[in-house]
């Protein structure tokens, strides 16, 4: 009951204030340190050093390392964002069953037996998936 007399609430705001400051500061230490192990441009050396600055001046060396490597952050993350979208639409792609202009030729074919279409509807498919433009 004291703890909370106490408190007034300035002070509970400010607390709040202070945890979110070091919530964003320990992300920003991951953001960081993960882009200095994922960069490719850099050697071991400098990846080395880059950590052993931020360790023992954090403020100072995350500071100087998101001024200087920047437009690096944006590429490697945009780099990565793209790969993880064409990882997703091949995975959707193959879940989908649509494996390339042989199978739509097959699926077409199989339509065509079936007399769902007709033999110029097939030799139209067959045409845009030799195309690759397969819709």
């Amino acid at each position: 009951m004291v703890v909370a007399t106490n408190w007034g609430t300035g002070q509970v705001f400010l607390e709040m204030l202070y945890f979110f400051f070091f919530i964003i500061w320990i992300w920003l230490l991951i953001i960081v340190f993960a882009d200095i192990f994922r960069s490719h441009d850099m050697g071991g050396w400098a990846k080395a050093l880059w950590c052993i600055f931020i360790i023992v001046i954090p403020y100072l060396g995350v500071l100087v390392y998101v001024i200087a490597y920047h437009n690096g952050i944006a590429e490697r993350n945009a780099k990565g964002a793209e790969a993880a979208q064409a990882a997703f639409d091949q995975q959707v792609q193959q879940a989908a069953g649509k494996g390339g202009p042989a199978s739509e030729i097959a699926t077409a074919q199989k339509l065509l037996d079936a007399g769902t279409i007709s033999q110029s509807e097939f030799d139209h498919i067959k045409s845009k998936a030799l195309a690759g433009q397969a819709s």
